[in-house]
């Protein structure tokens, strides 16, 4: 599993993509939707890493 680190900054870059793809071609594009996707999945991964550290016992 990738660190929280590589998430935030693979998450950032895809956010941007997505912004400028809506730009260019609008909401409704199927390439901006694919990048929604895409950002979703990064974002459910980045929660998956921040609540299993939470979870980790305090030695």
């Amino acid at each position: 599993m990738e660190s929280e680190e590589t998430l935030q900054q693979r998450l950032e870059n895809n956010r941007q993509r997505l912004y400028d793809l809506q730009a260019k071609y609008g909401l409704s594009h199927i390439d901006v939707l694919r990048q929604s996707m895409v950002l979703d999945e990064l974002i459910n991964q980045y929660h998956r890493v921040y609540y299993a550290q939470l979870k980790k016992p305090i030695a």
